[in-house]
């Protein structure tokens, strides 16, 4: 596949992300893929949908907003930041329908049309904090 339809599947996987569709997000994931995210062993393709899941229950009103889109090889790059409302329980945290905003970088590998490898790094203590989770610093 080329760079360009690369990253034209990376864009659509945010966009269903925002819709909450967790089965087209699972047609662009290979079945033997594998996803890095802090703070959590490697999921598969059944965790990494589990994990979709919980965030299209707990937060409303998604969109990703992409930045950067970068591309070599079978490698794609993307920056964004991610709006959401707190609609739902969010491991243990009742919804506070607090508005949210969250940075995002996430690098995923492509072969054949399907992500493989997907690696995120969300500010989950920004997150944690706009949900009152977690205090704020000063």
């Amino acid at each position: 596949m080329s760079v360009e339809e690369n990253k034209s599947i990376v864009r659509r996987f945010h966009e269903l992300f925002d819709q909450g569709d967790i089965e087209g997000i699972a047609a662009l994931l290979a079945p033997n893929c594998v996803a890095y995210m802090p703070g959590s062993p490697p999921l598969n393709l059944e965790a990494f949908k589990q994990m979709a899941m919980l965030f299209a229950s707990s937060f409303g009103d998604s969109q990703m907003i992409l930045e950067d889109v970068v591309a070599e090889g079978d490698i794609v790059f993307s920056r964004g930041i991610w709006n959401a409302t707190h609609v739902g329980d969010f491991n243990g945290i009742p919804a506070t329908g607090n508005a949210i905003q969250m940075t995002e970088m996430t690098m995923v590998r492509i072969v054949d049309g399907k992500i493989v490898e997907h690696w995120a790094q969300p500010d989950m203590l920004g997150l944690l904090q706009q949900v009152g989770a977690a205090q704020q610093a000063g």
